[in-house]
């Protein structure tokens, strides 16, 4: 099943000739997240040939510019393409005023049913669920409310062994115990769940982190994350500039997925100031291996 992520943009404040402004879309199990909505994320979308009426969530980290003014075309787009179905955005408390602002000017003849979910939490909370897949919302540490997010696959059932049905004889009650991950007890044995079944496949994780500054508590939050992309705005050179503006270095970036232990690593949000950014995969990999650099309109399948 589809686990795939499209970089429709990797630029910072200000896109260039290469980079278009911040936007991704996730398609899990076949289910469309947006996360943050640039400039331009209509047309990337159509060059990678995603469907805009597939989209089901659309995730903000944050009210600046950058990161949103791709949306009123696009939710004017889903209007005009005759959406029925509702859609979900999930956004910081300060974007209710625009919501409203878009309603009011743009949203008259709209057949699709907007739903905030606004965002005010001080650790991760789950803020959707299906039956196979969550997603969470966690604050990070930018110079305004900003929230990263982290959609994961939940851990399947245990299946269970045939020769352990056979060996043990095992009921349909027991045969239920074993796949919630429970040991089997009867009044003569234990039979454990190590040895009578085993987890089909290993769930897979998506956190994005965009845009913050380092802090203690996000390596914990993001901790073993198949893949993890994270802002790296700057190159270590830069990083009391990255300090003034609640941005992320290279080796910043690459410490927080040294410390959270994930798998790999993606980044992004690159400065203007750096046409060529070639040289940041130095930085990153002396002390995350595991990274590369995002660009537009890569697709990216995260594998188990």
């Amino acid at each position: 099943m589809n686990f795939t992520l499209n970089v429709l943009g990797t630029a910072s404040a200000l896109p260039t000739t290469e980079r278009h402004p911040s936007a991704q879309v996730l398609d899990v199990r076949g289910r469309l997240f947006m996360i943050d909505c640039g400039e331009g994320t209509q047309m990337q979308m159509r060059k990678l040939k995603l469907s805009f009426m597939k989209i089901e969530h659309i995730c903000l980290s944050h009210i600046h510019g950058d990161h949103i003014f791709g949306l009123f075309g696009f939710l004017s787009t889903l209007g005009l393409l005759g959406r029925t179905a509702p859609l979900y955005i999930y956004a910081p408390k300060n974007f209710a005023p625009i919501l409203e602002f878009f309603k009011t000017h743009f949203g008259q003849g709209l057949l699709f049913e907007i739903n905030y979910v606004p965002l005010d939490m001080k650790e991760p909370e789950l803020v959707y669920e299906n039956r196979t897949t969550e997603m969470l919302a966690f604050p990070l540490n930018h110079r305004l409310e900003t929230y990263g997010f982290l959609i994961r696959e939940k851990m399947p059932q245990h299946n269970v062994k045939k020769e352990a049905i056979a060996k043990y004889g095992l009921t349909l009650a027991e045969i239920g115990t074993l796949k919630r991950g429970e040991d089997v007890v009867r009044e003569d044995i234990v039979i454990s769940n190590e040895e009578a079944a085993y987890i089909p496949y290993e769930p897979r994780s998506y956190a994005y982190c965009s845009d913050t500054a380092p802090f203690p508590e996000l390596a914990q939050w993001v901790k073993g994350v198949t893949l993890l992309y994270h802002e790296a705005t700057f190159p270590d050179e830069m990083s009391e500039m990255a300090a003034k503006t609640f941005h992320s270095t290279t080796l910043q970036a690459a410490h927080t997925a040294l410390d959270a232990g994930v798998k790999r690593l993606l980044v992004g949000h690159y400065s203007s100031r750096y046409p060529d950014v070639t040289f940041f995969k130095d930085e990153l990999r002396s002390i995350f291996p595991a990274t590369d650099l995002a660009h537009d309109l890569d697709v990216i399948e995260i594998e188990r």
